[in-house]
């Protein structure tokens, strides 16, 4: 079931967090600057400051008090221009979920809460790439960062596809 998060929710929120993150990004291992980042992160207390501002918006699928994901809207931010609409920050998904439609799911409530004229980026080396290109959305550029001393090359992607 999606519904919104709860502040219940944020001890959960932080470890599925970390969890998610660290599976899609220390693909070679644990390194301190991974670990590092995570612990600083992804705490209980990012997530309770993000159900207190008023431009996020933070969904939840659980089953019987089970989080199997998440997803964190960002009403104010923008890509480029004003077309591309709002922000989904984070679209994540425990292991053990993936493959049952719940990134779907929780892109269709999103569309319906919200609007369905966002954007979002994922790294360039993430299987979740395959995913938005089959739900038709638009490349629409690249957003890159860097982090500690690499730079992280991220695909952009649009839901608006016309």
């Amino acid at each position: 079931m999606i519904r919104d998060a709860l502040k219940d929710d944020c001890i959960n929120l932080a470890v599925l967090g970390l969890q998610v993150w660290l599976e899609t990004y220390a693909v070679e291992g644990i390194r301190t600057e991974y670990s590092r980042y995570v612990i600083d992160t992804f705490t209980e207390e990012y997530f309770i400051n993000l159900l207190e501002k008023t431009n996020y918006r933070l969904l939840v699928s659980e089953i019987e008090g089970t989080l199997q994901g998440f997803v964190l809207v960002n009403l104010d931010s923008r890509f480029e221009e004003e077309s591309n609409g709002f922000e989904i920050e984070k679209l994540y998904v425990h292991r053990n979920f993936k493959g049952q439609g719940l990134g779907r799911q929780f892109l269709t409530e999103v569309g319906q809460r919200y609007g369905n004229n966002f954007w979002l980026y994922t790294w360039v080396e993430n299987e979740s790439n395959q995913f938005y290109k089959h739900l038709g959305f638009k490349h629409a550029g690249q957003l890159n960062f860097e982090f500690s001393n690499t730079l992280i090359k991220n695909n952009v992607f649009t839901s608006n596809c016309t």
